[in-house]
């Protein structure tokens, strides 16, 4: 799922992808919820409850982490959001669409 795929185009001398507009990821009562560890990064806890990397942003978006760093500190809870497929796709045209 790429998370591109709703952001607009901007024909301002070369063609470039404007900012992407980041969905707000709701809570839902199927989340899961750990204790970061240390050695814990964004990208391989996408790896191992979505089987893909490219879902980091997910867990950094729902838990307001993430800002120039995939490093999570040890000792914080992490909200997992599950499932995320649902409405991912519907969630980040809205986001585009309210921009």
């Amino acid at each position: 799922m790429d998370r591109y795929q709703a952001t607009k185009l901007s024909n301002i001398g070369k063609v470039h992808y404007q900012t992407a507009m980041i969905p707000t990821i709701p809570i839902q009562d199927t989340d899961y919820y750990i204790i970061s560890r240390d050695g814990d990064r964004l990208d391989l806890l996408a790896n191992e409850f979505y089987n893909d990397i490219s879902y980091w942003w997910v867990i950094a978006e729902a838990n307001d982490i993430g800002k120039g760093t995939t490093v999570i500190e040890p000792g914080i809870q992490i909200r997992i959001p599950n499932p995320i497929l649902a409405n991912l796709v519907e969630l980040i045209y809205k986001a585009e669409q309210d921009r």
